[in-house]
């Protein structure tokens, strides 16, 4: 069975993030959604990481091949526990590369497997995390971009019921 894992702290996950497990699962038996925790934005996520699990593997349901796990330490130690095969990283720019190839040339120096990039669906090019809470938090209609459980989620959080 080949394994990938798609990191990232997913704070909310998407449907472009849903998008990008899918179409790795073309390539890959298992794809495991690992949320982990960047230090980069340490204090700064709206959802705490047992949140986060839950509406992954809510936004996942139904998807043979994949889960969602937690990323407890350093990701290239993660891999090689999980066997992972390659890590899978979604492309939305240029920018977007510039910041994971360096994340991804450390993780193959320190014994992680290859990182492949995948380029966003055109549908989801401008959908991030970020973009998505700024847009909940002023209450505009952000069901296009994240599941259900995700607009309830953002609604709560941000006391738009």
């Amino acid at each position: 069975m080949t394994v990938a894992v798609y990191p990232g702290s997913f704070d909310p996950i998407t449907l472009g993030h849903v998008d990008i497990v899918r179409r790795a699962l073309r390539t890959f038996d298992q794809v495991v959604l690992a949320i982990g925790q960047n230090t980069a934005k340490a204090g700064r996520h709206l959802f705490d990481v047992e949140t986060r699990v839950r509406l992954a593997r809510e936004s996942l349901a139904g998807i043979e091949g994949a889960s969602v796990d937690v990323i407890p330490g350093l990701l290239a130690s993660y891999c090689e526990q999980m066997g992972a095969r390659a890590i899978i990283k979604g492309l939305r720019s240029g920018t977007d590369l510039d910041a994971e190839a360096p994340m991804a040339l450390l993780n193959r120096e320190i014994g992680g497997p290859e990182t492949l990039f995948l380029v966003a669906s055109p549908a989801y090019t401008h959908v991030s995390s970020s973009l998505v809470k700024d847009a909940a938090r002023f209450g505009a209609d952000i069901t296009k971009f994240v599941t259900p459980t995700v607009a309830t989620a953002l609604r709560a959080a941000n006391g738009k019921n």
